[in-house]
């Protein structure tokens, strides 16, 4: 019994394009059992929860502020309890997205890779992350090339 579901994992995995009623479909055959796909190099779990709660932390801040901008404005516009021109309410609403752009990078840059969380802000896992992703660049290049 045990033999014949190694056999199975080892057959290549045949995947349809398209709706499935389709007969005429592509097909796409998979050789790579279900073992070498569990062994992906990428961003362990950890790592990746710990980036997406600092990229929530400093994008989600700046894009709320940049929306509630709008929305200041109009309330003290219809109001009538200032006159604030609609460039002045572009340019700001405009730098609090920008702010939420770095913050896109920051949390990305200043997440540690290691178990521990590290430190609150992260300023010393920026530059070590950046020769990471340095690394990773070169060695794509190196396999295109070759």
């Amino acid at each position: 019994m045990k033999g014949t579901k190694k056999n199975q994992n080892d057959q290549p995995k045949e995947v349809k394009i398209g709706f499935s009623s389709n007969k005429a479909a592509p097909k796409i055959v998979s050789n790579k059992s279900s073992k070498s796909n569990s062994k992906k190099s990428g961003i362990p779990s950890y790592v990746a929860n710990r980036m997406a709660r600092r990229i929530a932390f400093t994008t989600g801040i700046p894009t709320v502020s940049g929306m509630g901008v709008f929305i200041g404005s109009y309330f003290l516009i219809s109001k009538g309890i200032a006159e604030i021109s609609p460039t002045v309410t572009l340019v700001s609403s405009a730098l609090c997205f920008f702010v939420g752009l770095l913050g896109l990078s920051y949390g990305i840059l200043s997440a540690s890779w290691d178990f521990n969380p590290g430190s609150f802000l992260g300023f010393e896992n920026i530059k070590p992350n950046i020769n990471r992703i340095k690394d990773a660049f070169k060695t794509s290049q190196k396999d295109v090339s070759s």
